[in-house]
Parts: C-alpha cells; structure tokens; sequence
C-alpha cells in the first residue's frame, strides 16, 4: 500500500464526532484555533505551551506562525496570541514552512529554535516567554543544505551547563551549543538509528536518566522512546509511551513535569473529526498524564481520547480574566487585540454565534459571588450572554444583555445568585431574530 492510499485508508476510520460526545473525551486543549508540535515548558509556577499554527485552509502543511498558551492548572488555558512568525527571519522569503519549534529559558532570556522546512534551523531570542522574539544572527544556527533533514529541533540543558540541540527526520543528529545558546562548537553528530524513530524528538533528564521521546515510525505515528546514561547516548529503544493507532495520523511529543506530575503532550485530529471525516492537516494538541516506573521506564499511554485529564487546582473568579482563557470553546475565534500595543499577546473572543460557549472547569466562588463584570463590544445588535453552572442547560446564575456599542469596549454588569462553592462555569450565546452569528467581542470579565 502505497503513503497516500495509507492515508485514505487512515482517513476512513476516522469518523467525525458530535460535539456533545468530544465533551465526555480526553478532547484536545486548544480548540480555538489549528495547534500542532506541542513545545510545553515550566516557569515561575506556569505551564508555557508552544505551538505550531495549521492555517484554518490548511490542506497539506500550511504554517506561518508560532503561538502560545499558557496554564496553571492544566485544563483552563489562556491564549496568548502569536509569538513570532516566519517574517521574524529576514533571510527567508518564503510564505509557509514554520514547523516544529521548541523554546527554553536560561538567565533571563528565551530561546526559540525554529525550523523552516528546506532552509535550516533558525534561532529567535526574546527578554520575555511572551515575545517579541528577534532573529539575533540573520542565518540559519543549522543548514545541511544537501538534504531536508533539518526539522523538529530539542534543546536541553545539562546539569553542569551544557546545552544540546538534536533533531531531524529521519535521521537523528545533534551538536553542542555554547552558551550565549545561539551558536554551537564542534561538528553535527549523526545519532546513530533508534528503533521506530521518525521525527520529532523530545530529549530531557530526569533523576538521573536521559530521555529522548519521539514521534515514532510514519504512518500512523505513535510515541516511541529510548533512555540512555549519557546526554550523548547511546540510547537504547524503551518501546511505547503511546502506540501507533489509527484513530489519528501523525503524532508529536514534549513532556514535562509540573506540580508533582509528569504529561505528555502530543498531536491529533479530533478537533477536526468534529467537522469532517476527510484528512487535511488541520491539528491540534492533546495532553494526558504519564507515569514512571521505579526503573525510570515509562508506563505506556492509551490513545489521548481514553485517557484522564484531572485538573489540579481549582480556578479563581474573582480576579480581571482574560476572555480567551477556557476549557473548551469549539466554534470560536480568537484574534489579537493589539498586535502593536504593549500587551501584544492580549486576545479577543470573536466569531460568537447563537448557541455556542465558553468553559471554565473547576471555578472555586468560595462562599459566593453577587455580581459580574464582562468587557465587550458589539457591531450590530448584539446578544445575551448566559452564564450557567455545570452545563449548557445547568443552572442560570446571571445573564447580561450586550447591546451595540459601535466599534468601543464597554463594560456589562449584572447581579449573580446562587454561585457557591466549585462549578464548571459555562457562559452561552444567544442571538435574537434579527441576528445569530457574530453577536459580539468579548475581552475579559470578573465576579465579584
């Protein structure tokens, strides 16, 4: 069987889901937007999550930019935008090709490694996780101009300070960066093959062993990964953290530990299943919590669908919340607010019909909230937003009428009953008769 009757055949099985029953699956994280190659990292008390960005035209690889969110519990994540895109290098000129990139911090300053299928490596710095990030060499860090193996860079940093960059496709090569991490000394090493390696390495240390997980053998891809004693290996083949299954395609892993627990992010379709059963590569990230042995092995994953995803602390209202901060949101958009302003990662929700939702798991009111506050603009005539504990039909605890504003953000407030202890927090849209889709832009809202 040839590659594209494989992906036919992969396509077949994979049949589209209702949104009802996605809601009761181990969904992905981000549905707001295409998110692929999940580069998650821990700072200061927060989960940073670095994605690549399928276009939502997105046939074959369609990729411009870079974009992040961010988390502290896991399940609720923040939208923060794009942080850099392909026109960050000036020495490329081309339209797509912004694959897998990871970031890493190290004194005070974050480094993006990014890959430009065909041209290299590249390497972005910024003073902030957030950006803007700026191309502080004006080259390719890596380019083996005589294949296009240089694709899905990782970068870790040893204990006595050496710094490592490996990747490719499908071979594995790695070299030792310096420290000011965007120059390397020595010659580009070929690793020599790991057992179902594809693409994608994920290379960490944890008590004492090296890692370097994998997006394992194409086509379907699962996770694969090896161990070694030695940041330079050799790295002997684990097996699976997730087994290749036909219930997606391609697959992409970054691991982390946070707040006492170890996840694995990885990539799939089922954002899009809820649309189609056809094949395009529009992705998203899934995440789900992974389990060592007392070897330093890895327990092996279900597919991310069949797993559990327990959030791991409770959600406070009672601040200013970006309205781009959720669960889940299927259906809608997100856009920058001011992409030249000081907060360029600063978000609207936009793209909001009739019937459609934002949720928040696992909000703590406490001992209760009395009123609500919701920035927002509205166009034409506007709508009503429901805001309800525990479900789209669950209890009504407030709604506020958002009326035309012109083209301002204006604040909306009204008197909240019956908010106490922790609810899943749901906020519906409805329209009227005269107007059903885009009723209005939500900025950010608060509890009192």
């Amino acid at each position: 069987m040839n590659r594209h009757h494989l992906l036919m055949a992969v396509a077949a099985v994979m049949l589209p889901l209702t949104q009802s029953a996605a809601q009761e699956l181990n969904m992905p994280v981000i549905q707001t937007k295409y998110t692929a190659d999940p580069a998650p990292m821990v700072h200061n008390d927060t989960v940073y999550l670095y994605t690549t960005h399928d276009e939502n035209d997105a046939e074959g690889f369609h990729m411009k930019d870079w974009l992040l969110y961010t988390s502290t519990d896991m399940v609720n994540w923040q939208d923060r935008g794009a942080v850099a895109s392909l026109e960050n290098f000036e020495w490329f000129k081309g339209k797509n090709g912004a694959w897998a990139e990871q970031v890493i911090e190290r004194n005070g300053k974050w480094y993006m490694y990014c890959p430009i299928h065909g041209h290299g490596i590249g390497v972005l710095t910024s003073d902030s996780p957030y950006g803007p990030f700026k191309d502080p060499i004006g080259k390719p860090l890596v380019w083996q101009k005589e294949h296009w193996y240089d694709i899905d860079p990782t970068v870790f940093i040893d204990d006595d300070g050496q710094a490592y960059m490996y990747w490719g496709n499908p071979k594995t090569y790695y070299v030792k960066l310096n420290k000011d991490m965007i120059s390397y000394s020595g010659e580009i090493v070929e690793v020599p093959h790991i057992k179902d390696y594809q693409e994608g390495p994920w290379c960490y240390k944890r008590n004492g062993h090296y890692y370097m997980a994998f997006a394992s053998t194409c086509c379907p891809e699962g996770i694969g990964y090896a161990m070694s004693k030695s940041p330079t290996g050799p790295w002997e083949y684990k097996g699976h953290i997730m087994n290749h299954t036909h219930r997606t395609r391609g697959n992409h892993p970054g691991i982390i530990d946070y707040k006492g627990k170890s996840y694995c992010f990885g990539l799939n379709y089922d954002i899009f299943r809820l649309e189609t059963s056809r094949h395009a590569e529009r992705r998203s990230v899934s995440v789900a919590e992974m389990t060592y042995n007392a070897d330093g092995t890895i327990q092996e994953l279900p597919y991310f669908l069949d797993c559990k995803l327990e959030q791991i602390e409770h959600f406070n209202p009672f601040r200013k919340v970006e309205a781009e901060t959720m669960a889940w949101g299927y259906g809608l958009e997100t856009v920058a607010k001011n992409p030249w302003g000081k907060e360029r990662w600063n978000q609207l929700v936009t793209g909001i019909d009739n019937g459609e939702y934002i949720q928040l798991k696992g909000v703590d009111f406490a001992k209760g909230a009395t009123s609500f506050k919701v920035c927002a603009s509205c166009h034409l005539y506007g709508g009503t937003m429901e805001i309800r504990l525990d479900g789209v039909d669950g209890k009504l605890i407030g709604s506020v009428n958002i009326t035309n504003t012109k083209t301002e953000l204006k604040v909306f407030e009204t008197k909240i009953k019956g908010a106490t202890g922790v609810h899943d927090l749901y906020f519906v849209f409805k329209g009227s008769e005269k107007q059903k889709r885009n009723l209005f832009n939500l900025d950010w809202w608060e509890f009192k």
